[in-house]
């Protein structure tokens, strides 16, 4: 099963029509392909992307600067170098946080 993680951003104050960026990954799952890509986009798109995400129960992230540089990637291009780290760590929690038991996540 391919794994799905959504990070968003929005401005405090006051919103304007492209404040909030979204972009959404899809995981390689066992591959060893990067997470690539599959939505981004701002304002109203954004916050379509992150109320599926929500319905869906996909993991979303807040991280203003890692949603700018996801953002400016091409749709069904895999992430760049740049920011494998960062989604790479978030992976990893999200990874923890389904395998273990409730109350257990934050013991890592």
């Amino acid at each position: 099963m391919a794994d799905d993680l959504t990070f968003g951003s929005s401005q405090e104050t006051p919103p304007s029509p492209a404040a909030s960026v979204a972009v959404a990954l899809e995981g390689g799952g066992g591959s060893r392909r990067a997470p690539r890509v599959t939505a981004s986009g701002r304002g109203a798109v954004a916050e379509q992307i992150l109320e599926i995400a929500f319905e869906r129960g996909i993991k979303v992230r807040s991280d203003a600067d890692l949603a700018e540089i996801l953002g400016a990637v091409e749709l069904d291009s895999e992430i760049p170098l740049e920011a494998l780290a960062a989604v790479a760590e978030i992976l990893s929690y999200v990874y923890r946080t389904q395998d273990a038991p409730v109350g257990e996540a934050s013991q890592s």
